[in-house]
């Protein structure tokens, strides 16, 4: 696959981010350009300008790990924008074409029967399962009650992305909107970094593009993202105001999915929060994709109202 213009606009994006003073540099009077210039780049990756003005123009195909790691140091790279760009080189080589696993399309994705009892096994917190487009492919009966506005937004399967950027009920969500979008922006993009073969991903990033402009200013920004562990908060419309932790596991049976448990302090008022909820649903609530109604309370049969 041809990746010259990610390549160039990733090693482009991280240049301009860097100044003189953070790497070591003398800033030698007015500047053409905000951050490093191509020269000093090559000088602390130790190649040639005329090498490193190679690579920023795309030209990752054959470039050794030796050299993207001294580009990767030379650019102050985090742990995830180092993967990134050894993402895109394998890309350029076509090492991804070969080495990358076969995956099911989305649609005809189904949970393993095991993998259901392990979603309903964990009564205590909400989790789900997604993909790197951030389609909810599969949940515990909690996590489809606490994100019963994503699903009754529609979607087959319903998609974190478009919710957060489309619907308006996402900006209420989410009380960090501007951390959690570029924080869903960063994912799309390693995401298509790791797969750029995936043409669902294209249409959604190019839906989104066209749709919000607040997703296209931070896709442009090239900036890439590992979601492992941390603390978020929400404002559901059943509990209020929660913030819960989570921690994000790579599915190795899976390749691609992505397991994330969120829970709650023993004895918060999140924690309150979400036995409240828990108390709501029902013991025949699916986990799977096909199932498309949010949870209803026992008695009534009515979605729960704050």
């Amino acid at each position: 696959m041809d990746n010259h213009d990610e390549v160039r606009e990733f090693l482009t994006s991280r240049r301009g981010r860097i100044t003189p003073e953070q790497a070591g540099l003398p800033s030698g009077g007015r500047r053409r350009v905000s951050g490093l210039r191509r020269s000093e780049v090559a000088a602390l990756a130790d190649v040639s300008v005329e090498y490193y003005a190679k690579l920023e123009r795309g030209n990752l195909a054959g470039v050794s790990p030796a050299v993207l790691e001294a580009v990767a140091r030379a650019l102050r790279l985090d742990d995830a924008e180092r993967a990134h760009l050894l993402n895109l080189a394998h890309t350029a080589t076509g090492a991804d074409a070969l080495g990358r696993p076969r995956r099911r399309a989305t649609r005809s994705w189904r949970p393993h029967p095991s993998l259901r009892w392990t979603l309903d096994a964990v009564t205590g917190g909400l989790a789900f399962v997604r993909n790197g487009r951030m389609d909810l492919l599969a949940a515990n009966a909690l996590g489809r009650a606490f994100y019963a506005d994503i699903y009754a937004g529609g979607g087959h399967p319903p998609n974190l992305a478009r919710f957060i950027f489309l619907d308006p009920a996402g900006r209420r969500f989410f009380p960090d909107w501007d951390l959690v979008a570029d924080t869903t922006v960063a994912i799309l993009r390693t995401e298509a970094g790791r797969d750029p073969h995936d043409r669902s991903l294209h249409d959604l990033v190019g839906e989104l593009s066209t749709r919000s402009d607040d997703f296209r200013t931070r896709w442009g920004s090239h900036n890439v993202r590992r979601h492992g562990t941390g603390e978020k908060r929400f404002h559901h419309r059943v509990v209020g105001d929660v913030t819960l932790a989570y921690q994000s596991l790579d599915m190795a049976a899976e390749p691609g999915l992505t397991l994330t448990i969120y829970t709650a302090e023993p004895g918060s008022p999140a924690d309150e929060g979400l036995r409240l909820l828990a108390s709501w649903t029902t013991d025949s609530t699916p986990c799977g994709p096909g199932a498309d109604t949010p949870p209803t309370t026992p008695h009534t049969g009515a979605r729960p109202q704050p």
